[in-house]
């Protein structure tokens, strides 16, 4: 790069910065909603605890507490919970894809073995059956 041209290294940086902040920007994310998961996680488990206590949760929307049955209070955490793990997911494999480009940008060789996918519960059952005899 001793001879190239100051305008093309100069793009070649901004890209491979700007690359590495979206990285850097989806790896925060999936941090921020496993945070939020793991709260989720806890305010379930102290439902379970306390489902024969009493019949309301209160909760809090907000600046607004509010009390809500027991019952619909962990269904709405736990569809919260859902939608917190597909999120999760699709940032996962988005980051995937970000860190490829990132590392390409870079002349970086590939990462050995980062798009592997595990095994379903059906082919792990196959892989069994195979393996069992």
């Amino acid at each position: 790069m001793a001879g190239e041209d100051p305008d093309f290294v100069l793009r070649y940086l901004a890209e491979v910065e700007a690359l590495a902040e979206e990285v850097m920007a989806a790896r925060q994310q999936i941090v921020d909603l496993n945070q939020k998961r793991n709260q989720n996680r806890e305010a379930l488990r102290a439902l379970n605890k306390e489902l024969n206590s009493a019949d309301k949760a209160t909760v809090c929307f907000g600046s607004m507490f509010i009390q809500l049955p027991k019952t619909k209070t962990q269904e709405m955490l736990q569809r919260d919970q859902e939608l917190l793990e597909e999120e999760i997911a699709k940032l996962q494999e988005e980051l995937k894809v970000k860190v490829s480009n990132l590392m390409e940008a870079q002349g970086k060789p590939e990462l050995k073995g980062y798009d592997l996918k595990p095994l379903t519960a059906e082919e792990m059952w196959f892989m069994r059956k195979v393996v069992d005899g």
